[in-house]
Order: C-alpha cells, then structure tokens, then sequence
C-alpha cells in the first residue's frame, strides 16, 4: 500500500493534463491493507531428536546450561483444542498424522533414535516451495547451494512447488550438481504429502524477486521452518529483521551457520504469529469490508 501511495505524485507527473493535487492524501484515508486468509494445516509435535547435552558440550556447541530442545512438527488429523483458527473454513483435506522423520545424509532414518551414544545431529534441511519461474530467483538460491557444497557444508534439499511450459534451465543442472543432497523435487502429488515435507524441513528460504505476500512461507514457517527472506518487498511487514537478509551474502553466511550447527533453528521459535494470517483472524475484516450496507440504498 505504502509503495502504490508513496508512487501516485511521480506517476501523475507524467499525465499531460488533468492532474489533481494531492490525490494521494484524498486516498489514503480510503486504504486498508487486508492480507489474504491462509487456511494452515493442524499441526501437533514431538521430541526432536539431538546430540544430548553433554554430548555437544564435547563438540562445542553449547554450554550446558543451554535449554532443552523444542519440539519438532508434525501433521496431525486432530486440531489443537485451543487453536480456534484451526477450526475455520471448508474444503481443505486434513493430512494424517505422520511423525518428522529423522533422516540421515542418505536420507535413510537415522539411528540412536533412543538418544544414546549414536545419536548425531541430521544435516541441515533447507526447503524451497515456490513456482519454478524467473521471478523466484532459483539461481540465486542455487549458487548459494553450491557454494555450501564446495565449501564441504553438510545439508539436505527439497526443492517443491508447481512448474509451468517454461522451467528455467537451472533446475536440471542443480538437480544433477546437488542429487547427493536431494530429499525431495518437484511438485507434490498432494497437499498433505507437500505439507508433510514442511514439517520436515528446518530452513525455508525465499529468493524472490516479485512477491505481494507469500503464502508458500507463511505456511513453512507454521510448520516449524526457520525463514530467510529477502529484506525487500513484502517480507519486513511480516518477519523481523533477525530473518532477512540485504545481499547474497549474507544470505550464504546464514545459510552457513545454521549447516554448521542445525540444531540452533530446531531450538528456535521463530517469531511471527502464523495464527494473525489465517481465515478465523482475517475473515471479520473481510465480511466488514464486503457486507451488504442497507442504509446506503434507497
């Protein structure tokens, strides 16, 4: 809103005639930002599973006065009985309840699930869920992949969302350059299975050169994922400065220190409520906005 209102004198500059003066202040007044209403998955949790204290204590990643873990999200069948949100709107499959897997680098299950001396930390998860186009900047978020890569960084990759008749040319060369790293490519078969992924993941980064809102990572961060958004476009009025990057480098630096030590995004609330974008928070405003006004008619 801001940008469109903030454009209207420069724009009327260029209009050889009839131009009203301050057109932008007799707007304002009239404007309202109304974010689109996301239906988000139920979401339940259990324990994640981690080096033990002590253990990383050994390795140096923590002081043993650190926090236990939080816990890692999974789908479940059943909404939370205090998360009213979660109960609004019609249509959507509910997804069954499956448990974050815990995946090696191969991405087979991980052993010392009980904790004991096998236990080790899973590589960092990163996921991109955006349209296979331009706009997204997939090489971009490609090159910094490969520079993680080179750099011997441990990670695990899924790369989703929907393709259209024209793929940019990098997501068969990453496919090929990062296949010892890949989890899951391309679309999901359904909405269940894509939002199983989410849950999954611990990173979701956006790279996007064009965007108004962004669903894709209000929804992965509702589902656990830590977010790296570009500090542009719609991104600083939805996350906090903690979570957006200026330039690809400190974008890559980012994505570096969370591969080198995973478990800080799995122990990280991230600090955006998901809840003030869904349906039962946004669809007052929406019925105010729309409803029927009687006394404005003869």
């Amino acid at each position: 809103m801001e940008s469109f209102l903030s454009s209207i004198s420069s724009f009327m500059k260029m209009i050889p005639d009839h131009r009203p003066k301050d057109l932008d202040k007799l707007i304002r007044p009239k404007c309202r930002v109304l974010h689109f209403p996301i239906q988000f998955p139920h979401v339940t949790s259990r324990p994640e599973v981690l080096l033990s204290p002590v253990e990383e204590e050994k390795e140096g990643l923590l002081s043993l006065s650190s926090p236990p873990a939080p816990k890692a999200l999974c789908l479940s069948p059943e909404p939370e009985a205090a998360i009213r949100d979660q109960r609004e709107g019609t249509g959507q499959a509910e997804a069954p309840s499956h448990p974050r897997e815990e995946r090696g680098p191969g991405g087979g299950k991980e052993e010392g699930d009980g904790g004991g001396e096998e236990s080790h930390v899973r590589p960092l998860h990163i996921v991109w869920p955006h349209r296979w186009e331009h706009d997204k900047d997939p090489e971009l978020f490609f090159k910094m992949l490969l520079k993680l890569k080179e750099r011997g960084l441990g990670f695990q990759l899924s790369v989703l969302g929907e393709t259209f008749t024209d793929v940019p040319d990098i997501f068969a060369e990453a496919r090929v350059d990062l296949n010892d790293h890949v989890l899951h490519w391309g679309f999901m078969p359904s909405k269940e299975d894509y939002l199983r992924v989410l849950c999954q993941a611990d990173v979701v980064v956006s790279t996007a050169k064009h965007e108004f809102f962004g669903v894709a990572m209000l929804e992965a961060v509702h589902c656990g994922c830590y977010p790296l958004c570009p500090n542009a476009l719609v991104y600083p009025e939805i996350f906090p400065e903690e979570y957006l990057y200026s330039t690809p480098e400190q974008l890559y630096k980012k994505l570096q220190g969370l591969c080198r030590r995973p478990y800080v995004v799995r122990r990280h609330h991230v600090k955006v409520d998901t809840s003030s974008y869904s349906w039962a928070a946004r669809k007052e405003d929406f019925r105010s906005l729309l409803a029927y006004k009687e006394d404005h008619h003869p």
